[in-house]
């Protein structure tokens, strides 16, 4: 059993650290476009400001929130919050991260279906994502199939949150830049470093679908030696 428990990490060793290398990339680049100041001199609360009203959007407010890069968009109270370093700072990464959180809100305001999937799904795939590792292991404990597979089956509502996050978060960061660069927010020579900022933000999301995976083939796989 412990050789199988053991041998199994093999699915998911190479996620867990592609995740912890995407996570040392998306803050490396934050803080270091956090340095370079937008040649606009904008905000990122200004930035979203400008988009949103652009985009009529005008009942959609902002605020600023606690925490590092806990920014966020609220499709429930239709609110784009942002940590201070973005809601304040004037950098490069402060306005990227601003714009990718208003492309949330527009995608929200036009009914993008990948978001709508999403939300509909969030509630689900947080409780399958607290319950399944644990009924699944349990099943493997008492040597329980019915357990292992209910516990495998409830997992995929949770990589099913994760699968259809990687277009919602894609397109957010491709309405960003149209938006940042169709506005006059940046300039040309300032394209590429907003893209490093929300690429290694996208990476993130990659890798957490990745060790979604990684883990569920793990568990076939503990479950095929029962």
């Amino acid at each position: 059993m412990f050789y199988g428990y053991y041998g199994s990490m093999i699915f998911l060793l190479p996620a867990i650290i592609f995740a912890f290398y995407a996570q040392s990339k998306v803050k490396g680049s934050f803080n270091r476009y956090l340095q370079v100041k937008n040649m606009r001199g904008y905000t990122g609360a200004q930035v979203a400001r400008i988009i949103l009203d652009k985009n009529g959007l005008k009942d959609v407010p902002i605020e600023s929130i606690g925490g590092y890069l806990s920014d966020h968009y609220d499709p429930r109270k239709k609110v784009v919050r942002l940590s201070g370093n973005v809601y304040n700072g004037s950098s490069i990464a402060s306005i990227s991260v601003a714009a990718h959180e208003v492309g949330h809100a527009m995608q929200h305001s036009k009914g993008y279906v990948a978001l709508s999937i999403r939300n509909q799904i969030a509630p689900v795939a947080s409780i399958a994502t607290r319950v399944a590792l644990p009924l699944a292991f349990f099943g493997l404990l008492l040597r329980t199939p019915m357990f292992i597979d209910l516990g495998i089956l409830i997992y995929i509502a949770a990589i099913l949150f994760h699968v259809v996050t990687l277009p919602v978060e894609f397109n957010a960061s491709s309405r960003a830049i149209a938006q940042l660069t169709s506005s006059g927010l940046i300039y040309n020579e300032e394209v590429k470093s907003a893209k490093s900022v929300l690429n290694a933000a996208a990476m993130t999301y990659i890798a957490a679908t990745a060790v979604s995976v990684a883990q569920l083939f793990r568990l076939l796989a503990l479950r095929n030696r029962r």
